[in-house]
């Protein structure tokens, strides 16, 4: 009778671990009856990974332009604020000051208007995608602040 893997040359006659139903002592799980059976899923892994990287890439890429919009709102919102305080407080000077609160590849369309009572500073930025195929409107905000021009200059 053949050695194998899970028996001890004291142990062979006796029935324990190792053996099948029948009575048959399993095969090395190494060893060449092991390895014939399974030829057929060579490369199976590879081919799974190979399939698997561009969905974990559209989702990393997602969830980067997920970030990229959160940032580029943050910053209309910034700019608004900052665009209307200073028209408020000075009576101009608010939209250079609402284009320069955001950051530098960022371009910002600033419009103003005033009332008696307010000043309302609109801010529009586009949003570049990342994620092939997908269309984001562009972030948009809005800041009122009272009017408070020290020069008392109404529209």
């Amino acid at each position: 009778m053949p050695r194998h893997c899970d028996q001890r040359p004291d142990r062979a006659s006796r029935p324990g671990p190792g053996l099948v139903p029948g009575g048959t002592p399993a095969p090395c799980a190494g060893g060449p009856a092991a390895r014939a059976g399974r030829r057929g899923d060579r490369g199976q892994v590879a081919l799974e990974y190979i399939g698997f990287v561009p969905i974990l890439l559209f989702v990393a890429l997602c969830g980067i332009q997920l970030g990229w919009i959160a940032y580029v709102h943050e910053q209309a919102d910034t700019a608004a604020r900052t665009a209307a305080r200073v028209e408020a407080r000075k009576g101009s000077g608010g939209a250079a000051a609402g284009r320069a609160a955001v950051r530098g590849g960022l371009t910002a369309d600033v419009a103003i208007s005033k009332s008696d009572d307010a000043v309302t500073a609109t801010v529009t930025i586009p949003i570049n995608t990342i994620v092939p195929g997908l269309s984001v409107e562009p972030a948009r905000a809005t800041a009122v602040m009272p009017n408070d021009d020290p020069t008392g200059a109404r529209p």
